[in-house]
C-alpha cells in the first residue's frame, strides 16, 4: 500500500483546475504551501510550460522539496517565508502577477512524521508545534504561560472544544506543581478530565487541543486571513486560486473570502452591469469538493479536506 504520510491530497483534481491557468509559456504557480513537494512536482511534469515558486516556513520542508524538485531546475524557485508574505515574495522576484496559487493547509505529512516537532499526539514529543522551529512561542510555553482564560478561548475557538474550560482548568492547576514539556502528560490529563463518554466518540480525545495549540502557535487562521486576499490581488486574469482546508475553521475563512471576490454588490435587477463593477472571481467549484471513498481508502489524511476553487475573471478589489 502506498506509504499514506506523503500522497498528496486531490492530486489529480487540484492539477486539472490549475492547468487550464498554466498553459502559456512564462507562467507561473505560488504554491504557498510548498510541503514536501508532492503538488508543485506534478504541475512541472504535466505543465511544461509552467514555473513554480514554493513557499514555505519550515526550513526542513524546503530541503526535502528541493531535493525532490532539483531535476526541474530553474522553472523551480524555493523562498523561506510565510504565505501571508505572498506580496513582498513577488516583489522580491519582480513578479507582479502570477496565474496559478495553491495552498494546501494545516500540518504537512514531513511534521507530523517527525516525532522532534510535537506534531502528534499518538507518541511522547516535545511540546513544539512551530512549523518554523528556528522562531516563535512554543506548545510548552503557550502551555505554561498563558492564563486561564487565554487557554479556554484558544481551546474552544481553535480547537472547538466543548470542555475547554475544564481542560483549561487542569492545565493551569498541573503546570503549578510541574511545567509541561511533553505530550505524552498533556494527553494523560486530556484523558483524566474529558468525561468518559465524551472518548468513545468524535477520535482521539487529545484532538481538538493539539489543534487548537498548533494555530495558536502558528497563529494558522490569522496567516490565511491575509493571505488569501493577498493571493488574489495576485492573481492576473485568467489566473486560478486552489485551497484544500482541513478543518471547518480554516474552511469558513476561504468560503467567505471567496464570497466576498464572486458575490455582486449591485442590485441584481440592473440590466447590464459593466465589466468594471462585476466581481474580480468566478467559482470553479460548487460548494466545497471532498475525496473519493476510494482516495480517502487509499490516503487517510484527505478524509477531512475540503476543497475551494476560483478563477479571476476582472482586474479590480473585491466587488
Amino acid at each position: 500500500m502506498t506509504n499514506q504520510a506523503h500522497v498528496p491530497v486531490l492530486l489529480e483534481r487540484v492539477v486539472a483546475l490549475l492547468a487550464p491557468a498554466l498553459e502559456s509559456p512564462g507562467s507561473v504557480l505560488i504554491d504557498a504551501t510548498l510541503g514536501l513537494g508532492g503538488h508543485a512536482e506534478a504541475v512541472l511534469r504535466d505543465c511544461p510550460n509552467a514555473r513554480v515558486v514554493g513557499i514555505d516556513r519550515d526550513p526542513q520542508a524546503l530541503d526535502r522539496a528541493g531535493a525532490r524538485l532539483m531535476t526541474f531546475g530553474d522553472r523551480v524557485t524555493l523562498v523561506h517565508a510565510v504565505y501571508d508574505q505572498i506580496p513582498q515574495v513577488l516583489a522580491d522576484l519582480g513578479l507582479e502577477r502570477v496565474q496559478g496559487v495553491l495552498f494546501d493547509l494545516g500540518v504537512s505529512s514531513m511534521q507530523l512524521d517527525l516525532r522532534e516537532r510535537g506534531f502528534a499526539y499518538a507518541e511522547d514529543a516535545p511540546l513544539d508545534m512551530r512549523m518554523d522551529n528556528s522562531s516563535g512561542i512554543t506548545a510548552a510555553e503557550v502551555l505554561n504561560t498563558y492564563s486561564f482564560a487565554d487557554l479556554a478561548r484558544i481551546l474552544k475557538q481553535y480547537g472547538e472544544e466543548r470542555f475547554a474550560r475544564p481542560i483549561a482548568r487542569a492545565i493551569v492547576k498541573e503546570r503549578d506543581r510541574e511545567p509541561f514539556s511533553n505530550s505524552a502528560r498533556l494527553v494523560e490529563l486530556l484523558r483524566s478530565t474529558l468525561p468518559a463518554a465524551s472518548q468513545r466518540t468524535g477520535g482521539h480525545p487529545a484532538k481538538r487541543t493539539f489543534q487548537a495549540l498548533r494555530i495558536e502557535v502558528n497563529d494558522e487562521l490569522g496567516v490565511l486571513e491575509r493571505a488569501l486576499p493577498a493571493a488574489i490581488d495576485a492573481l492576473a486574469v485568467g489566473g486560478r486560486i486552489v485551497v484544500e482546508s482541513y478543518h471547518s475553521l480554516e474552511d469558513r475563512i476561504t468560503k467567505r473570502t471567496l464570497a466576498e471576490y464572486t458575490t455582486s454588490k449591485l442590485p441584481p435587477d440592473l440590466p447590464v452591469t459593466a465589466s468594471k463593477h462585476q466581481p474580480p472571481l468566478r467559482l470553479l467549484t460548487r460548494g466545497a469538493e471532498q475525496a473519493s471513498v476510494a482516495e480517502v481508502d487509499e490516503n487517510s489524511r484527505s478524509a477531512s479536506v475540503r476543497l475551494r476553487a476560483a478563477q479571476r475573471v476582472t482586474e479590480g478589489k473585491a466587488a
